[in-house]
């Protein structure tokens, strides 16, 4: 998957790893950026910074006729997307208690329509279109919390799980017609959602990561037709240890949550 001359949508494109994914798409040659947010104003600025390649949406990914009339909005004004970089996401804690059944039906709810259900609702948008003229792709941001979990986000885990899971099913059944997908699973970038992170973090044990760096890795890997990016390279290494022996890997982050609730009094 080569960016040059594509038409490309990206969610969640108002600040960090989306911002900085529009930033760089553009930078390598995309014909045109949709830069989509719920946070419109945001969106607006990325888009004027961008300069007339780019076109702000307010965007709820949630919503499917919301996201139907972006794409054919977009589709219009430039042209079949090639490119859908379902990135938008949120994150709950575990807080306050530190249990796994600490958030509510409608966080669970919530953050299941945003981290899972949106990149559905994407597909049916424009995957149509790309089945029928043989080309196209998806880039699904996950995370490496959905390959490794992440200690005190019990649902933002479990969504990322099932993003992945999705990711892989896209990737087995389009592959054939021509659709790339790419299944982004970083550690630590340096976002919003990861604003404060750092220091005795458990989210960030390997540090923060910029997000023009994590964009360049992810484009690199897109370039080399990666389903499994993995912008930080001790992610691959953690998976492997997992899989080899998953008893070890479990008490291994249970002694790592062990220690952060002695450290800090919170998992991550």
């Amino acid at each position: 998957m080569d960016v040059k001359d594509k038409i490309i949508v990206v969610t969640g494109a108002a600040s960090g790893i989306g911002t900085a994914l529009s930033e760089m798409f553009v930078a390598s040659g995309a014909k045109a950026i949709a830069v989509a947010d719920i946070d419109f104003d945001g969106a607006q600025a990325v888009a004027r910074r961008i300069g007339d390649k780019a076109k702000a949406y307010k965007l709820d990914v949630t919503d499917e006729k919301a996201v139907q009339g972006m794409v054919g909005d977009f589709e219009a004004a430039y042209g079949d997307i090639d490119l859908y970089c379902s990135n938008a996401g949120i994150l709950f804690t575990d807080g306050p208690d530190w249990t796994t059944i600490s958030q509510t039906n409608e966080q669970w709810q919530k953050i299941w329509q945003v981290n899972v259900f949106s990149h559905v609702l994407a597909c049916r948008a424009v995957l149509p279109k790309m089945v029928e003229r043989k080309s196209g792709g998806f880039l699904i941001t996950a995370s490496a919390a959905g390959l490794l979990s992440q200690i005190g986000d019990t649902s933002y885990s479990t969504t990322k799980h099932a993003a992945v899971g999705f990711a892989e099913s896209l990737a087995i059944t389009h592959g054939d017609d021509g659709i790339y997908v790419g299944c982004v699973c970083p550690q630590a970038v340096k976002s919003k959602m990861t604003a404060g992170a750092g220091g005795k973090s458990s989210a960030a044990v390997d540090g923060v990561m910029e997000a023009d760096e994590f964009a360049s890795r992810v484009l690199a890997q897109m370039r080399e037709g990666r389903f499994m990016i993995r912008p930080h390279a001790s992610v691959e290494q953690y998976f492997q240890n997992k899989a080899m022996d998953y008893d070890r890997w479990v008490a291994g982050m249970r002694k790592l949550r062990r220690i952060q609730m002695e450290t800090t009094g919170q998992p991550i």
